[in-house]
């Protein structure tokens, strides 16, 4: 995958991991690019897989996205008790 693809992906994987809006995932990534996160990744293609990808979506949770958790680690609210 190229550079650019990786930064899509890294951004879809917010949106849908972490229940961020397009537009926040989006300025997630571009926070994170800003900071020279993804540096290395332009420097280096062979960094851009979808592996990656999925590390780097939690590392710029973690660091741009005052570190939620990814929405498939929700459990279920507990029904009221009688």
């Amino acid at each position: 995958m190229t550079y650019e693809q990786h930064l899509d992906e890294v951004a879809t994987l917010l949106f849908e991991l972490y229940e961020q809006t397009e537009d926040a995932a989006i300025k997630l990534v571009m926070a994170a690019q800003a900071d020279d996160f993804f540096s290395p990744h332009d420097d280096d293609p062979s960094m851009c897989t979808l592996e990656r990808a999925q590390a780097d979506a939690r590392s710029v949770m973690r660091k741009y996205g005052a570190g939620q958790r990814p929405t498939t680690t929700k459990v279920p609210p507990r029904p009221p008790r009688p």
